[in-house]
């Protein structure tokens, strides 16, 4: 059974009071959160327990590989220093263990009928594209992309994209692959509703993780949050004289949507400009929304992009 199988059906359901960060208790909800170091135990056993790991975790081991492609890996050189790095960044995962109890609750406040998943450590020799996996009862994390963006492992990848490899970043990322499950998608496929869709999920996963830094969030570094809060106006005239806001172009969404090393304005300042600067307008035009209007976080989730636009008042800081 899917963890959210039941979650759609709970978002219309609201609350008197309108929910804020600042305002949530989680102190009486419970969370059982488990943690298995498939890593851990991997790396320390023996060719002859690969049988044995294979009856533990099918999940982990595909069918069509023959057990000398996972001898290969647990004797594998590369592999054993990414398990030993992993290790000095990690060790007994009780700070990370933490982290995921309080999110769980969180998740728990606004959705009681949550399901915490089972929570499996792995070595995933540095895959960047599937760092966090959830599926139904699973949540698979790779530790070995959160070492640390300087790390000498990530020296092939471009700076923008190892810029988030660090350990505080790895909650955020576990907190997003919830929110891709919770927020619904839109028919209305116009820029601004694409960045509405994208602040939405911003917007939940700020409530998810109260403690956690708006700019950490984002993946932002500071001169990426000071450039975006001293140019809103700019950049927001820039979408409206040239008439983006309600365009259905996709190429919008590589310019000011998709992970990149900046945003695309065609200047010669382009590079100046943090990525994705769509989302960060999105995340603002949700949260005047919010500001704006007296309803419950769960029903904004499905509250149609192009009504939350209009009822946003949203408008650029001078």
């Amino acid at each position: 059974m899917r963890i959210f199988l039941f979650l759609f059906s709970l978002l219309l359901l609201t609350s008197c009071a309108k929910d804020t960060k600042q305002d949530i208790d989680v102190s009486g909800i419970e969370a059982h959160t488990v943690i298995d170091r498939f890593d851990t135990r991997f790396f320390t056993a023996t060719p002859d327990q690969i049988p044995e790991l294979k009856k533990d975790y099918p999940y982990l081991f595909p069918a069509q590989f023959h057990d000398s492609v996972w001898e290969n890996k647990m004797t594998d050189k590369y592999e054993k220093e990414l398990f030993a790095e992993t290790q000095k960044v990690f060790g007994d995962f009780k700070k990370e263990e933490e982290q995921l109890n309080a999110l769980f609750k969180h998740i728990k406040y606004y959705f009681p009928e949550f399901k915490e998943p089972k929570v499996i450590t792995l070595i995933s020799s540095v895959d960047a594209d599937n760092r966090v996996i959830l599926a139904d009862s699973l949540l698979l994390i790779s530790l070995d992309v959160y070492l640390g963006k300087d790390h000498k492992f990530y020296s092939d990848f471009p700076k923008y994209e190892r810029q988030n490899f660090n350990p505080s970043h790895l909650i955020v990322d576990v907190a997003f692959r919830f929110a891709e499950q919770i927020v619904p998608g839109s028919r209305d496929k116009s820029f601004v509703s694409r960045m509405i869709y994208e602040g939405k999920k911003v917007v939940l996963v700020e409530h998810l993780l109260p403690e956690v830094p708006e700019e950490e969030i984002l993946g932002y570094t500071t001169d990426q949050m000071d450039w975006a809060n001293e140019n809103e106006a700019e950049v927001w005239k820039y979408f409206i004289e040239n008439q983006l806001l309600f365009s259905n172009d996709p190429e919008l969404s590589r310019r000011f949507i998709d992970e990149a090393p900046f945003s695309k304005f065609y200047t010669a300042n382009d590079q100046d400009s943090p990525g994705r600067i769509g989302v960060w307008f999105g995340r603002n035009i949700v949260e005047s929304y919010l500001e704006h209007n007296d309803i419950p976080l769960k029903k904004m989730l499905v509250t149609p992009n192009e009504i939350i636009f209009k009822k946003s008042k949203y408008k650029p800081k001078k």
